[in-house]
């Protein structure tokens, strides 16, 4: 089965909370591909195998997401050591790789009153794992609607973050990322950039009336520090980032001056 029918099932699993939750990480790039306002490129958005699913913790989700996805034929695998682990969900006939897992945001300290960390979270009967500065990706999100393509019911609406908020939590989490996923995270940027490049005057206000208040100052002076640090000046990660993009040719020097360029007009 095809990573986007795999993702269809997954979507119509969710079906009853979509309103609820926003689809983030390397599929939410994939899915912006399908908003009216993209401009669509001739080359293939990078591929990714796993979806994040995001909520926040304050939302009320009735019913339970795990019985769900149980009987429409996912298996569920707890990850890593944290109380509660971590609930990551495989399609049971599929052998592509794809898996989803949920998120949610980490507020304050990140640890328990006796020290422990609150890395994850139960809710509506699956473990999320708590992340710093994804509450970002689930301010004014977007919608992308799916079709039978996808293997879901005509005219399905999930949700994205909008570019601004996607574009922003990648840059805050630079530092705390792979070799391999900061130069992924930096194709991403630019790429995103190029989708939505004639949607960048709508997309600044978006930042400065909506976005960028619900910063804290910290917050907004790291982000500004990361588009000099990662664009300020050529470095590997930018040609490791062009290198990825094997279906074209992306000049490094070209892709930094442009995500500068830009990044500046819509985030600063």
């Amino acid at each position: 089965m095809s990573e986007q029918l795999v993702f269809g099932r997954l979507v119509t699993s969710l079906s009853p909370w979509l309103a609820q939750l926003v689809f983030v990480g390397g599929w939410a790039f994939r899915l912006y591909r399908l908003h009216p306002r993209a401009n669509l490129p001739a080359y293939r958005p990078v591929a990714t195998l796993d979806a994040d699913v995001a909520f926040a913790e304050r939302e009320h989700l009735e019913g339970n997401i795990r019985a769900r996805l149980l009987d429409t034929g996912f298996v569920e695998n707890l990850i890593g050591n944290h109380r509660p682990p971590v609930s990551q969900y495989t399609l049971g006939d599929d052998a592509s790789g794809f898996y989803a897992e949920f998120l949610t945001p980490l507020k304050g300290s990140g640890r328990r009153r006796n020290g422990d960390p609150m890395a994850t979270v139960a809710k509506a009967g699956v473990t999320a794992q708590r992340l710093r500065h994804l509450d970002l990706l689930l301010e004014a999100p977007w919608q992308v609607t799916l079709d039978a393509d996808w293997g879901v019911a005509p005219d399905t609406p999930v949700r994205v973050p909008n570019p601004a908020s996607f574009i922003a939590q990648r840059l805050l989490i630079h530092d705390q990322r792979s070799t391999n996923k900061k130069a992924q995270d930096i194709l991403y940027v630019h790429d995103t950039l190029e989708l939505f490049g004639a949607q960048l005057d709508a997309l600044s206000r978006l930042w400065r009336d909506t976005l960028a208040p619900t910063l804290h100052a910290r917050q907004q002076r790291a982000l500004l520090q990361a588009i000099d640090t990662i664009f300020g000046r050529l470095d590997d990660r930018i040609r490791d980032a062009a290198a990825i993009a094997a279906d074209r040719e992306l000049d490094p020097e070209r892709m930094r001056q442009m995500c500068r360029m830009a990044l500046g007009d819509m985030l600063e």
